[in-house]
């Protein structure tokens, strides 16, 4: 499913896309956001023509810099003409309805009120939308001033802001997994990442860890957060979440003895 937001006015906005080999979203990305007046997409490595695409599609492409996802975004907003910065990612795609709610923010009020904003996001899991689960309680910040940097997080990095944000009622339709090819290379990846991130930091794994988070996350999402109502995709995805878990535990575990 593609939406392309056709502004007849351009947003005094700068959004920011990290992307690394994303060839099969970045051009659809672009698109989605083209009312804004600057899009820079913060490329690092890609192996495929994730870059001559965002070119070919209008966007300015900075190569190089920082290895984590929240470094190039920090990259790409030092770089930023505008006061306003949008974060996009290139399996999101922004909406009409978005664009008119920034427009009216950021032309016709000029926001006094709030540094930041957080911006739901509407997630399709194998091609179906998921509503419950957690998922529908997805509002990263992502609308925010220039001013303000994500944290250096290797995984759930963050924008670091100095108030509590507000919250646009409009957002970004979310596309992380059309296969499960997919998810197993990001559940790789976020897995030893987290684990190394958190060993850094001087945490550990008990044997109580590995025994009663996994079992605590599928029960929490399948059945306090209602995942059941999502039918077969709810129950996949508390299972796999269960399993992230217990990855992500048995490779901090495992650190003590490398």
């Amino acid at each position: 499913m593609t939406l392309v937001a056709g502004a007849e006015t351009a947003i005094p906005l700068t959004v920011v896309i990290a992307a690394r080999n994303e060839a099969a979203n970045i051009a659809a990305c672009i698109d989605s956001v083209r009312w804004a007046t600057e899009i820079l997409v913060a490329e690092n490595g890609s192996t495929d023509d994730t870059a001559r695409l965002a070119q070919e599609a209008g966007a300015i492409v900075l190569q190089g810099g920082a290895q984590t996802i929240g470094g190039q975004r920090n990259d790409a907003i030092a770089r930023a003409t505008h006061g306003w910065i949008l974060v996009v990612d290139a399996d999101e795609r922004g909406t009409p309805a978005l664009r008119d709610e920034i427009a009216r923010l950021l032309v016709t009020e000029a926001p006094d009120t709030h540094e930041a904003y957080r911006v739901p996001r509407r997630n399709w899991f194998l091609g179906r939308e998921i509503k419950h689960g957690g998922w529908e309680r997805d509002r990263p910040v992502r609308l925010f001033r220039s001013t303000l940097r994500y944290n250096d997080n290797r995984v759930h990095e963050h924008v670091v802001t100095t108030q509590p944000p507000g919250t646009l009622h409009e957002g970004l339709w979310h596309y992380p997994y059309p296969s499960l090819t997919l998810y197993f290379d990001k559940f790789n990846r976020y897995s030893a990442w987290w684990a190394e991130q958190r060993f850094a930091r001087g945490k550990r794994a008990s044997a109580l860890d590995l025994l009663l988070r996994p079992p605590g996350r599928f029960f929490k999402m399948y059945f306090l957060q209602l995942g059941f109502l999502d039918g077969v995709h709810g129950i996949v995805l508390a299972g796999l979440a269960s399993a992230s878990v217990l990855a992500k535990y048995a490779r901090l575990w495992g650190k003590a003895s490398e």
